[in-house]
């Protein structure tokens, strides 16, 4: 086995404790399900934070968690209005915001997302667990007039994975980004599945620029102390982290540190708050993804 595929291997199995047990065991593990503007609202579960737009007229959800908290989240729904799910959009593949469509898809009337993600879901989990796979994808961009609300989801090009969607409620001025931002915490840079920390970049810095002071983002995944909303502020500080930690990596090489001297970190300089105590190896994997990265470029 060569040091390449080895890489490979240990950056495609880091998922598999990231998507369970830290997830489940850091503030997302209570439910919460609150109302922010105009309707639309987020769930917090075990998983990705749910966005979810509730009126007479239409349902809306974003992202689906595990099939567990998807019921919790679909109760609560069901609270506000007895429609079914006019669109259930999901951000990106991983299983912490797709393996949930198989408790919403009975109520749902179609499943959207970018193009990718069937094949990466496919990929992933089409062996480790029952696969709901969408059924109206999109390329680049695709809207839909919901109500009073307008809905767009974009794809800014790869970044966390090879087909992350943001959706934007117009008339609320909210953007759930998905797991495009990690609020001060450790991210996980899916190679296998397409990310690219170049264009992850590149999309914050469009999103920094597209929406205004007064946008409310909902985030995939945050730091307790911080939580899943945020303002363009929060989404400087994960491009800045991003930026950091390639430098970290670049300037490491640059000194002739091998892998195994750069990963020997559970913070990365410059950004204390990044960090979970029930995912210490949440900094050395990304710096492994990174270094991967870059020495494949």
């Amino acid at each position: 086995m060569n040091r390449r595929h080895f890489i490979q291997i240990s950056l495609t199995g880091a998922i598999i404790p990231f998507l369970g047990f830290p997830v489940s065991s850091h503030a997302q593990s209570q439910t919460a399900f609150r109302t922010l503007r105009n309707n639309v609202g987020l769930f917090t579960g075990r998983g990705g934070t749910i966005g979810w737009l509730a009126t007479p007229e239409t349902l809306v959800v974003v992202d689906a968690q595990f099939p567990e908290t998807a019921k919790v989240c679909w109760e609560e729904l069901h609270r506000r209005t007895n429609r079914p799910i006019d669109l259930l959009i999901n951000t990106h593949h991983h299983r912490d915001h797709t393996a949930g469509n198989t408790a919403l898809r009975p109520h749902a009337t179609h499943i959207v997302a970018h193009k990718a993600v069937p094949a990466l879901q496919r990929q992933a989990y089409a062996d480790q667990f029952p696969q709901v796979y969408p059924d109206l994808t999109f390329e680049q961009a695709i809207t839909w007039d919901a109500g009073p609300e307008r809905i767009t989801a974009t794809f800014y090009g790869p970044a966390h994975t090879g087909g992350d969607a943001i959706i934007h409620f117009q008339e609320a001025n909210i953007v759930h980004v998905g797991d495009l931002v990690f609020n001060r915490m450790p991210c996980f840079i899916d190679l296998p599945g397409g990310a690219a920390t170049i264009g992850w970049i590149k999309a914050l810095e469009k999103i920094y620029s597209t929406f205004d002071p007064d946008t409310l983002f909902i985030f995939g995944h945050g730091n307790p102390k911080y939580g899943v909303t945020g303002t363009r502020k929060d989404i400087h500080v994960m491009r800045d982290f991003l930026v950091g930690l390639r430098e970290y990596v670049k300037k490491s090489i640059q000194k002739g540190r091998t892998l195994e001297e750069m990963t020997r970190v559970d913070r990365l300089p410059g950004f204390p708050e990044h960090y979970l105590e029930s995912w210490k190896e949440g900094i050395p994997n990304a710096i492994r993804a990174v270094y991967q990265e870059i020495s494949q470029s």
